[in-house]
């Protein structure tokens, strides 16, 4: 199994990087070197995941609030105690709703693979992720990025990736699908690295910074 990335191994991969990309290295002498940041690989991070999709980070942090307010500390057996309309109220929409109250009872009675999205190899975690109904490739691609440490995930679903590596290469549109794809092999195999490269030229561009939500904060 892949070592998971650590804050030295993402230094030696950021070292490695703009070594060899003048673009990458511009992001560096521009903005400074990103801090390295994880989040938990627990249950509470995923059903974030899943509240932010095809949002904004600040109102999926919103809805987790919401339901971390309602429920205590989000966790399956807390979670899976709730109604629907309980779950409607805190802010999720009905299909989210369903897809957090899935997860949950899922864990619970074993019909999702948690061990295996937590533990298990690349392969088989993103499998049992892409199992788990409401989970696609971009929830899947950042969980592993961004909780398991997987070094060389590339989530080309992600729209802040697609607006900042077009800006980082100087292409005037995003790049989407098979151009971001053809980009991120340049930087193969510490593209978790590079996306995290171009996340903070994105993010400074901006004058903004990483989300953070009390008790799921990057570490």
């Amino acid at each position: 199994m892949v070592a998971p990335l650590d804050k030295a191994g993402f230094g030696v991969a950021v070292d490695r990087l703009v070594a060899a990309d003048a673009d990458l290295a511009r992001i560096v002498a521009d903005h400074g070197r990103p801090t390295f940041w994880t989040r938990p690989a627990t249950f509470a991070t995923l059903v974030l995941l899943i509240l932010e999709q095809q949002v904004s980070l600040a109102s999926g942090k919103a809805v987790f609030d919401r339901l971390r307010a309602a429920v205590g500390e989000v966790l399956p057996d807390t979670v899976a105690a709730m109604d629907r309309h309980d779950l409607r109220a805190v802010g999720t929409t009905r299909q989210k709703a369903e897809y957090v109250a899935d997860l949950a009872t899922g864990i619970l009675d074993g019909s999702i693979d948690w061990a295996t999205i937590t533990t298990g190899d690349a392969a088989a975690a993103r499998a049992a992720l892409l199992a788990v109904r409401g989970i696609g490739p971009w929830t899947t691609d950042v969980w592993l990025l961004a909780c398991r440490g997987l070094p060389d995930e590339w989530p080309i679903g992600d729209r802040a990736l697609q607006v900042g590596c077009a800006e980082v290469v100087g292409h005037p549109d995003p790049l989407v699908r098979g151009d971001l794809v053809a980009v991120g092999r340049r930087w193969a195999p510490d593209r978790s690295s590079a996306a995290r490269l171009v996340w903070h030229a994105y993010l400074a561009r901006r004058s903004r910074a990483e989300t953070v939500v009390e008790g799921l904060a990057p570490s």
